[in-house]
């Protein structure tokens, strides 16, 4: 048995099968957290029986049940082009959106950024198995339980005084993994925005790549003008983007609405708890908006203070998680689509997931 054969069989028994080591085409390895396949209804009580969105990727022009993806265990680092999940490394940052998808691409057919379907269908996940992860969200610890820390990577000086900003990935405790072990996908909530694909607002118009077809890595167009984005109808059917009565975002009375017309276009990033987010008169949320995070499934109810943002001028792509001082408004079902795909900053990183084509 080789040397990778022994890593990649010592970290799946000590795991439980937990964890895999995957290989990209410099074989490379990272490590990963296979989901396996899940229906609506394991996600939350009530909903259907149809496959979750994340489990569905297109082969030879029709949609193939998938039984499991991968999702990095680690936020990403990038080595020679290729973005890597790795244990206590700094998180990449200042990255945008285009780079994240290349540095994901670029590691081999089945390697892809992670998607929006597969962020909601985990952070679901959590919230049904009462292990919705704690994480560096103040500071370098978890603004609720502040004996609970990673190790920093990265401070920095604002207005004079410095501080502790990213921690070194998977440096927390157990409750930093997104089932509350060691071996969960670690950081989901807060250290630094990640960037996910198939997704985006454009003038307040909610567009997706069907199913989890952002999956498809290098051979699925995610570019501005691509003609894979789709709206969502009021229904729930996926249709032409401009079509009438496709489901938007607007800002009413203080909270983003979930509607069908727009009232509030400006260029302003609009805040609220993803708990209080409201519906249009006469609306009903199609069962696709409550498993991509885009409503809430349970309005009102308990989503650990995680909040959504959102911009309606432009192209919007989203941001999910939170970063080290977001406090209670980060988290798995906090969603940032408030920044361009140009966004870079200190706090943006991003991950990489895996489907075997």
């Amino acid at each position: 048995m080789g040397n990778y054969d022994q890593f990649a069989a010592a970290v799946k028994e000590i795991s439980g099968g937990k964890n895999v080591v995957l290989l990209d085409d410099m074989d490379m390895p990272s490590i990963y957290v296979p989901i396996y396949k899940m229906k609506n209804s394991d996600l939350v009580t009530g909903l259907s029986q149809n496959i979750h969105p994340a489990f569905s990727v297109a082969e030879n022009g029709a949609q193939v049940e998938r039984s499991v993806f991968y999702y990095s265990k680690y936020q990403n680092v990038i080595i020679n082009g290729r973005a890597y999940s790795l244990a206590h490394r700094d998180p990449n940052v200042y990255i945008n959106f285009d780079q994240a998808k290349i540095a994901c691409d670029a590691k081999g057919p089945g390697f892809h950024l992670g998607t929006m379907a597969e962020w909601a269908c985990i952070a679901l996940w959590c919230r049904k198995n009462g292990t919705m992860p704690r994480g560096n969200n103040s500071y370098g610890c978890d603004h609720g339980h502040s004996y609970e820390k990673g190790q920093v990577s990265y401070q920095y000086t604002d207005s004079g005084k410095q501080y502790d900003g990213r921690t070194f990935t998977g440096s927390g405790p157990a409750t930093w993994g997104h089932d509350w072990t060691q071996f969960g996908i670690q950081d989901m909530n807060g250290n630094v925005w990640e960037w996910v694909g198939g997704m985006r607002l454009k003038e307040g118009e909610i567009q997706v790549i069907p199913y989890n077809n952002a999956a498809l890595g290098a051979d699925c167009d995610q570019g501005p003008s691509s003609t894979l984005w789709k709206a969502i109808k009021n229904d729930g059917s996926l249709v032409e983007p401009g079509t009438a009565a496709t489901l938007k975002y607007d800002w009413v009375s203080g909270k983003i609405q979930l509607t069908t017309g727009i009232t509030v276009a400006a260029d302003a990033g609009r805040y609220c708890e993803y708990k209080d987010m409201s519906l249009a008169s006469g609306l009903t949320a199609p069962e696709l908006a409550k498993v991509l995070l885009i409503y809430p499934d349970e309005p009102g109810g308990d989503y650990a203070g995680d909040g959504h943002w959102m911009n309606n001028a432009g192209e919007r792509f989203p941001l999910c998680g939170g970063r080290w001082n977001g406090a209670a408004n980060a988290g798995v079902f906090s969603v940032n689509l408030r920044n361009p795909r140009s966004n870079s900053d200190h706090n943006v990183g991003f991950r990489s997931a895996y489907v075997e084509l």
